[in-house]
């Protein structure tokens, strides 16, 4: 599985990976790994690893030897972890830096060697704690999507934790958004972005959510105003083109604040019809057609 859990500063998403990780004492509650209790196991008898936001590499040592250095701790044998370490930097893409210092590799091929070192333990569950946060937008993308690919073909639970929620949208099956303390709401992501149902979540989910609401007292009173939720409405036909090209009718957009996930479009939208009512009233009509999409009337026809 590939979980991220998701909330502002201080809600508590480092605190509950450092509990996962046996790094800060579990109050209160029951922690299972592959169905084993752990909340008393030390944490090397976890069997998972660690990728910190700020690398943690070794200046003095070679990428080869800051990915076998855990391995040697645990007295695996050479052969073991020289094949264990090739392993790894192949996944990562590391093999031509193998002989280099940290500090002739770029912040993105650094995090790349962290998650080679975690991986080249064999964990069966991977933490990664604001992985990304650091990294530019291109590098993160890159960086996500081997931490997807890793997941995928090694079957490695991955458990994310990120304020970002352009790294949930990118990556994960599951997301788990906390404020003050508590997991608020859980859920696969299409089910989050479709239909959030704390404010933690909308806030989240939908940071601009309010201004549409601000919007209602400046209009007109035969204004025609509705609100689109999408649910999952397919990317390839844009809504608003669509009705244009088909119908011919045009609206205005007054506020947006949608997300691509997987070629399926989720969040609102809020449009302004034609003020002519049998206009207003086929479009309503052709919107209502479209799957995928629930329409609400803000201001009646």
């Amino acid at each position: 599985e590939f979980i991220v859990f998701v909330g502002p500063s201080g809600c508590g998403k480092s605190t509950t990976l450092r509990m996962i990780a046996g790094l800060e004492e579990i109050s209160y509650g029951e922690l299972y790994i592959d169905d084993k209790l752990m909340n008393s196991a030390a944490p090397k008898d976890r069997d998972i690893a660690m990728v910190f936001q700020s690398y943690a590499l070794y200046p003095q040592m070679t990428v080869y030897n800051n990915m076998a250095y855990a391995l040697k701790l645990r007295k695996v044998p050479k052969a073991e972890i020289d094949a264990r370490v090739r392993a790894a930097a192949e996944i990562l893409r590391l093999t031509p830096y193998l002989d280099r210092k940290p500090r002739a590799l770029s912040g993105g091929q650094r995090q790349r060697v962290a998650i080679a070192r975690a991986l080249a333990t064999d964990p069966k569950v991977l933490l990664c704690d604001e992985a990304t946060s650091a990294l530019d937008p291109d590098t993160t993308r890159s960086i996500l999507g081997l931490i997807r690919e890793i997941n995928q073909k090694m079957g490695i639970t991955v458990v994310v934790i990120t304020h970002q929620m352009s790294v949930v949208e990118a990556i994960c099956d599951r997301v788990a958004i906390l404020d003050g303390g508590q997991v608020v709401e859980e859920g696969t992501v299409q089910e989050i972005f479709a239909k959030p149902k704390t404010a933690a979540a909308r806030r989240l989910v939908a940071p601009g959510g309010g201004k549409a609401s601000r919007e209602l007292a400046s209009f007109a009173p035969d204004d025609h105003v509705i609100r689109l939720t999408f649910n999952g409405s397919s990317t390839e036909k844009p809504l608003v083109a669509s009705l244009a090209a088909e119908t011919g009718i045009l609206v205005s957009v007054l506020s947006a604040d949608t997300r691509d996930l997987n070629q399926k479009c989720f969040g609102s939208m809020l449009l302004r019809l034609p003020r002519d009512v049998a206009e207003a009233r086929r479009a309503m009509e052709y919107i209502r057609t479209q799957p995928g999409v629930t329409v609400e009337e803000v201001t009646g026809l």
